[in-house]
């Protein structure tokens, strides 16, 4: 059985840990609630431009062409993998890394190459350097996760759609945690590039107004026009709410991990406090015992 001293000392270390967790969570709770109005501020804007280019399609006569919907057999591959820059937000980080080398597996046994990873965050950019794989340096996006912005992820956007278009790269998949409440993080992996002009009618999410009829809307110069400068912008601001989903969601994960580490130090701290005054009281009889029976001889 530990001493006295050796129950005091843990007891001394666990308060001290819980202090630290529970300070953790009251930071990343503060993280949350900016990232969270971040993300549901941008949602709804990406919505409706997704309605806008998907009435459009369906109201235009003829195919529409744009080289970033360009459907072409796939033999090479580029992923961005959304993690964080730290850890101690529960299985966050290793969740995109299996789901990563996954993908990459799958690819693999189907003779695709995994050209570049795009790694934003400094967990990602670990696991990708341990599994070899090569990586576009400069992307990891240490700044950009700390300070998110829309210009250095649409950068980053238009440099995978050049690649695309010059036909350097067949296909861009994004690997992220969806923001669905604070306490709900959905993995996903979603296609980037080639960009599927019709993939908002067959979802059910055709721009439909609220009586049920097509909106037929009055542009100029013409639709394909609009629907040149749309596709781009799209792509840009789909890879900015990715950003912002997986930042919501990194805090919302620690937020839970912090909530779950604080719960254990206080019931630790409990049983640890009840084998202290168990011990205590086991020494002070022991020593009545022996002054008693002392007394006694």
């Amino acid at each position: 059985m530990p001493s006295l001293k050796e129950v005091k000392n843990r007891i001394n270390s666990v308060n001290s840990t819980r202090k630290i967790t529970s300070a953790m969570k009251m930071v990343a709770s503060a993280k949350l609630h900016s990232a969270q109005k971040s993300i549901e501020s941008m949602r709804p804007y990406e919505s409706r431009l997704g309605r806008m280019m998907s009435t459009f399609v369906s109201t235009i006569d003829g195919d529409i062409s744009s080289p970033y919907a360009v459907d072409r057999p796939v033999q090479r591959v580029a992923l961005v993998v959304f993690t964080s820059n730290s850890s101690l937000c529960g299985g966050f980080n290793s969740n995109v890394v299996r789901e990563m080398k996954r993908v990459v597996e799958n690819y693999k046994e189907n003779g695709v190459e995994v050209v570049d990873v795009y790694a934003f965050g400094k967990k990602g950019l670990e696991a990708v350097r341990k599994s070899g794989l090569s990586y576009q340096k400069g992307t990891e996006g240490s700044q950009l996760l700390d300070h998110p912005a829309y210009a250095p992820a649409a950068e980053i956007a238009q440099e995978l759609m050049d690649r695309f278009a010059t036909g350097e790269i067949d296909r861009v998949e994004i690997i992220y945690h969806h923001f669905k409440s604070a306490g709900s993080q959905i993995l996903t992996r979603e296609q980037f590039l080639p960009v599927r002009l019709d993939a908002g009618i067959e979802n059910g999410i055709a721009a439909e107004s609220e009586g049920g009829f097509l909106n037929d809307y009055i542009v100029e110069p013409s639709k394909e026009e609009l629907i040149v400068k749309l596709i781009p912008k799209s792509l840009h601001l789909k890879l900015y709410t990715a950003l912002l989903d997986s930042l919501a969601s990194e805090h919302a994960a620690r937020v839970i991990a912090m909530q779950v580490a604080t719960d254990n130090a206080d019931e630790l701290l409990h049983d640890l406090t009840l084998q202290y005054n168990k011990t205590r009281q086991q020494a002070i009889t022991a020593e009545l015992l022996d002054i008693v029976g002392g007394s006694m001889q």
